[in-house]
Formats: structure tokens, C-alpha cells, sequence
């Protein structure tokens, strides 16, 4: 006998399952995830470009990185030039050690990148009222970034108003996980606008504290995230992107103490960052179908017959 839900319908062949559709996402399952440069909204299927991703691919940023991965080799090179050189001399050591010092930038970026998500994990357990996580504050490399932070909110008088919240701008077709919104009245003093005046702000952990550890591309990200149209709040609900300044503020963190830097992310610099994305656009799609197969001159009768 059927069973209801297949009264009427054609039973399934012998052997084979039926689909069934898969649960719609609730709560915090709604927000969008980044994967291999997208994200993809789980409830309307559709597709953004990661910020990160479009500036990676449109910008001078690469230049940056190629020339920071050199020097890095360099240097590490001369750090252990004793050790390369016996090892140049013994074929079983030789590519051992060849592959040790070309992958110095990746260990390197392994490195920050761990740092920077330790980091951003102190700040955002410190914006929702949570406990840092143990692992963090029993660990001696973060103790130093945690009190520097600490310092940053007491001195400057911060209060955040969010915090890693995924956001996208769905005519332009992008997405991005911005690092906070905040207020200060310190900071709004500086720039001469009204103490309740949300910001952008973004934490960098890279370079030294007295060299530049803040790039230009840091605007073009703040900026796309400024003019997201929606955003996604920590129970998978979204609401319109909250207006910010037009100037954001990165906190450049290092263990030796910070450094608070304001960053312009206005509407000139969105459109430069459309410039930027239509770059992007270009080296991910069309410049790959642009460039033929080499041609052949045709083989004429004469030729064939000599």
C-alpha cells in the first residue's frame, strides 16, 4: 500500500533513492562562508566575489608581495649562508635545502596569517562580551598583542558597534567580512565630526611598527565594505549596511605596542576599487580566451605534391 506522501505519484524504480531536498538554512547557518574566493548566499544561491580576492587579482598588491617574497628569500639566504653551502655541496641535502629556502615567504605568510586570526579572535571575543578563548591568553606570543589591543579601546575610548560581520553589495556582486564598526570621541574629535559618528575599522598585524604596515589596498577593502547594500547579523538575519564615515581608521597591531591609522574609503576610492574589481574581472575571465592557438600556414597542392 502507499504511503501518503506517494499516493498519486509514480513509486520510485526498485533500488534507487528518492532526493530529498535539503533543509533550508536558519540562524546563524544563513550567513554567507567564503570558499575559493566567493561567497555564496546560502538562502538565495547566489554568488559574490570575495573583496580579498578582487584586490589580490586587481591590484599592485601582487607586485608588493612578489617584491616582499624576494627580499624574504634574500635575506633568509644570507642568514644561513653557511648551512647552504654545505648543503650545495652534498646532492642528497641540495634540493632539501632548495626547497626550504624557496618556501621561506609561505612559512612566513603561514605564520601571520595564524597570528592575524589569533588576533582577530581576541578582538571579537572582546566586541560580543565573550571570554577570550584559553588557548589565547595562556599563549606568551598573544599576551603582548591582547594588552596592546586593551590599551587601544581604553585610551581611544572605543565602543564597537559589530564585529567580523560578513556584508555584500549585491549590484556590484561582491562580498566581504569586515573587522568592526566602532565609535570614539576621541577619534571623532580628530576628524571634527559628531562623537556618535559610526567608523570602519580594520586591524593589521603585519610589518614593523615604525615601518609601514599599512597599505593602500587597506582603503579599497574598507571602502567596499562602506558601500555594501545588506549585512549579516550574528543570528543569520540581514539588514541594510549601517552608514559609516568616510574615513575608517586601521589599528596597526604589533607586539611592540600600536598605532592608529586613518584611512580615507570615500566614494572616490570605491570607484577606484570598481576599477580594481573590473581588473580582477579581467584576470580571472576574459584575458584566459583572449590569446589563440599560434596559426599554421594552409598546406597548398604544390607543397603536398613536392
Amino acid at each position: 500500500m502507499m504511503t501518503t506522501a506517494l499516493a498519486g505519484a509514480q513509486a520510485p524504480a526498485a533500488g534507487r533513492r528518492r532526493k530529498v531536498a535539503a533543509p533550508a538554512p536558519t540562524g546563524p547557518d544563513r550567513i554567507p562562508r567564503p570558499s575559493q574566493g566567493w561567497y555564496r548566499d546560502k538562502v538565495t544561491g547566489e554568488k559574490y566575489r570575495r573583496v580579498t580576492t578582487i584586490l589580490s587579482q586587481g591590484s599592485t598588491k601582487g607586485d608588493v608581495l612578489s617584491l616582499w617574497a624576494a627580499n624574504l628569500v634574500a635575506e633568509t639566504a644570507f642568514a644561513h649562508l653557511p648551512q647552504l653551502v654545505a648543503a650545495s655541496r652534498r646532492p642528497e641535502t641540495r634540493t632539501e635545502v632548495y626547497d626550504w629556502l624557496r618556501r621561506a615567504p609561505l612559512r612566513k605568510k603561514d605564520e601571520r596569517a595564524d597570528i592575524g586570526s589569533a588576533v582577530h579572535s581576541v578582538i571579537e571575543a572582546h566586541v560580543l562580551g565573550e571570554p577570550v578563548p584559553t588557548d589565547l591568553v595562556d599563549d606568551p606570543e598573544m599576551a603582548p598583542y591582547l594588552d596592546n589591543f586593551l590599551r587601544f579601546v581604553e585610551e581611544w575610548q572605543v565602543t564597537f558597534e559589530a564585529s567580523e560581520m560578513v556584508v555584500g553589495n549585491r549590484t556590484a556582486g561582491y562580498a566581504g567580512t569586515l573587522d568592526y564598526l566602532l565609535r570614539s570621541p576621541l577619534i571623532a574629535a580628530e576628524f571634527g565630526i559628531p562623537s556618535s559618528t559610526v567608523l570602519m575599522g580594520d586591524t593589521k598585524t603585519g610589518g614593523e611598527l615604525d615601518v609601514k604596515g599599512v597599505y593602500p589596498e587597506a582603503a579599497l577593502q574598507m571602502s567596499a565594505y562602506r558601500k555594501a547594500e545588506v549585512a549579516w547579523l550574528q543570528d543569520g538575519s540581514t539588514v541594510p549596511m549601517p552608514p559609516t564615515h568616510s574615513i575608517g581608521v586601521v589599528l596597526h597591531l604589533r607586539p611592540e605596542g600600536y598605532r592608529l591609522i586613518p584611512v580615507a574609503c570615500g566614494d572616490d576610492v570605491f570607484a577606484a576599487f570598481r576599477i580594481v574589481q573590473q581588473a580582477a574581472d579581467w584576470v580571472s575571465g576574459l584575458s584566459k580566451t583572449v590569446v589563440g592557438q599560434a596559426l599554421v600556414l594552409p598546406v597548398t597542392e604544390e607543397k603536398a605534391a613536392a
